[in-house]
């Protein structure tokens, strides 16, 4: 499992982040470090990647603190609550993602990511 640190300048709050063994995964991986703009949808945080991968286990089924990546956008998703189509506790995404990963759940992480704004910078670092 590679760990990469993913990283809010302007908030001062680092996430770290265990990636799986997708190819997606690897593929991120390899690319790094990265910048990028986030945009939000609900308790979702996802951003734009020069990627263009599809999707290798398609899913609707994510829980707080997975990544995921959304291949309809190109963008690397963080599940940390309900998003606007939740029916219940759990974020659902908007269309079909792959599980990359998931981000350390300390006692203040979801806090932390509901303090992030729209257009703030994300960088993704490896560790």
């Amino acid at each position: 499992m590679k760990k990469i640190i993913i990283s809010f300048p302007s908030y001062k709050i680092d996430i770290e982040c265990e990636l799986n063994e997708t190819n997606i995964a690897q593929q991120i991986y390899q690319i790094l470090p990265q910048q990028a703009r986030v945009h939000l949808w609900g308790e979702e945080i996802y951003f734009e990647l020069p990627l263009n991968l599809p999707n290798e286990n398609p899913t609707l089924d994510v829980e707080i603190g997975d990544v995921g990546w959304w291949p309809e956008g190109n963008c690397f998703c963080i599940f940390f609550g309900r998003t606007p189509i939740s029916t219940s506790s759990k974020p659902k995404p908007y269309s079909e993602v792959t599980i990359i990963g998931k981000i350390k759940l300390e006692k203040d992480t979801i806090e932390k990511l509901k303090q992030i704004k729209s257009n703030s910078k994300v960088v993704l670092l490896k560790v």
